[in-house]
């Protein structure tokens, strides 16, 4: 495969698979890697565009000063399906634009297909895992029961539909190397990977 060094490239998966990890990974490799659920909450409290939007929406309470009004941004993302539509209408633009003016050239997002994110990329990396080993990653992380962790993974695309829309799988389940695989990933696209130590 012939692929140009400049091309945008994103690692997806749904929740508990791991994509922080093999973010981590490539950033050992020197791969700056652009966070979209960081850079959403970023904006969300520094833009003012947003800011106004958000409160053209929910109401004044959307924000107390100049701090984002997290409570009441969760309270009004819950009634409906409709007000998250709303919400990411205002915010995911904001996003890609940002990513694109970032000069990174790849990009961390969870929901990368539900958003349409696919379309600033060239290449996108599926990280997978066993649905319950992602459970229970989840559970220990958030806190949380088998049944609210397997109801947020419910809300999500299937992993299966996610990886047959990718271009590459890195499998995450605690006994695949990260790193090799990584290595192999760079060498597929045709970009420069670290030699990987001695063990």
């Amino acid at each position: 495969m012939d692929v140009r060094a400049d091309i945008r490239i994103a690692i997806t998966g749904g929740i508990g698979s791991g994509k922080s990890y093999v973010c981590r990974s490539l950033e050992r490799q020197g791969i700056c890697v652009y966070d979209c659920d960081a850079a959403a909450k970023r904006l969300m409290r520094t833009s003012q565009t947003i800011r106004r939007r958000l409160i053209q929406l929910i109401g004044p309470h959307a924000y107390e000063g100049d701090v984002l009004n997290k409570a009441a941004i969760a309270a009004f993302l819950m009634r409906s399906e409709e007000h998250t539509r709303q919400v990411n209408a205002i915010v995911h633009p904001a996003v890609g634009r940002d990513f694109l003016r970032s000069g990174m050239t790849w990009m961390e997002c969870a929901i990368l297909f539900e958003s349409g994110f696919e379309r600033y990329v060239d290449r996108v990396v599926c990280v997978t895992a066993p649905v319950d080993v992602r459970v229970q990653r989840v559970m220990s992380r958030d806190g949380i029961t088998e049944v609210k962790a397997r109801e947020w993974m419910a809300k999500q695309l299937p992993q299966q539909e996610v990886l047959a829309r990718s271009d590459f799988e890195i499998v995450n389940d605690g006994c695949h190397d990260i790193d090799e695989q990584v290595c192999h990933l760079l060498a597929e696209l045709h970009l420069t990977a670290k030699p990987l130590p001695n063990p």
